[in-house]
């Protein structure tokens, strides 16, 4: 049997993932349901192995590159979680202070692809850090669906509060300039923009397929960038109401539409990853960084 395409599943099948990854359907509802597509040699065991992570073979970075350094600290977040781990990352050539970025990653922990993530920023020339929002629960267990149970468990202000914590500390470290961004995907893309209006100081915001504010919007004052996924119903519902706040209250951002790709298309562990729209997405992102950071 040949090996299964992106191209070979239903558009339904991705919307099932999608729900399934978002706490929507249990495992057990979408098994049921995924086994409606699993037909003309196709099987249930099979499309599941297909839609699930795979952190071994997709990595862009190698973890032990040598043109970085990175390593694991751990951070105090008083209002948060307390002692939070998180990936500390820079390139090993700066001499000088770095503008930061705070990575954040998605509603399942400190997965292997966020890891790669912020370290490959941290190559385009900033000092990155990618904390571990599931450090008060023993930080992310290696498995995708433990750490999306895990991360349910929280409060997501609490959560929120880990992140400008990591702000903080960024500002405080003796390598960064003290100008620092935050990108973050899907639940970071929210964190990206509930920081943009909870932080004056944040200099950029670059969230990914992200849930908007809804108060506080005239609080912003980081310019936005905005990347959305064109097969996203879910999430892009709730951009009209915030592009009109947006502009009511005259602030600047920009807003990019990736057409015909889905909601996680930046994530390269999964086949909802869409490598050109995630190339041109990532490349726009560092250049608006070096544009508001530098």
């Amino acid at each position: 049997m040949k090996p299964l395409r992106k191209e070979d599943i239903k558009q339904e099948v991705f919307d099932l993932y999608d729900a399934y990854a978002h706490n929507k359907l249990e495992r057990r509802d979408f098994v049921q349901r995924l086994s409606v597509y699993a037909v003309g040699g196709l099987t249930v065991p099979s499309l599941m192995s297909f839609l699930m992570p795979n952190y071994e073979d997709t990595f862009l970075v190698d973890k032990d590159n040598p043109d970085l350094d990175s390593s694991f600290i751990t951070y105090n977040s008083p209002k948060g979680g307390g002692e939070i781990k998180a990936l500390l990352s820079k390139p090993k050539s700066a001499t000088g202070k770095l503008p930061g970025i705070v990575v954040v990653h998605e509603n399942r922990g400190l997965n292997p692809y966020v890891e790669d993530t912020a370290r490959r920023a941290a190559l385009a020339g900033f000092i990155t850090i990618a904390p571990d929002a599931l450090s008060p629960l023993g930080g992310y267990p290696g498995n995708d669906d433990k750490g999306r149970e895990m991360q349910r468990t929280r409060d997501r202000d609490k959560m929120l509060e880990d992140f400008i914590a990591a702000f903080d500390y960024l500002k405080a470290n003796e390598h960064c300039t003290g100008k620092i961004g935050v990108v973050g995907f899907c639940f970071g893309g929210w964190i990206s923009n509930m920081m943009a209006v909870r932080v004056p100081q944040l200099a950029a915001a670059v969230p990914f397929y992200g849930g908007q504010p809804t108060d506080g919007i005239a609080k912003i004052n980081a310019p936005l960038m905005l990347q959305y996924a064109g097969l996203d119903e879910r999430v892009n519902a709730g951009w009209p109401a915030y592009e009109e706040a947006l502009k009511e209250h005259d602030k600047k951002y920009k807003v990019f539409f990736y057409p015909d790709v889905n909601h996680g298309f930046h994530n390269t562990s999964t086949p909802r990853y869409d490598k050109e729209a995630a190339e041109l997405a990532w490349g726009r992102t560092i250049d608006f960084f070096k544009e508001n950071l530098l």
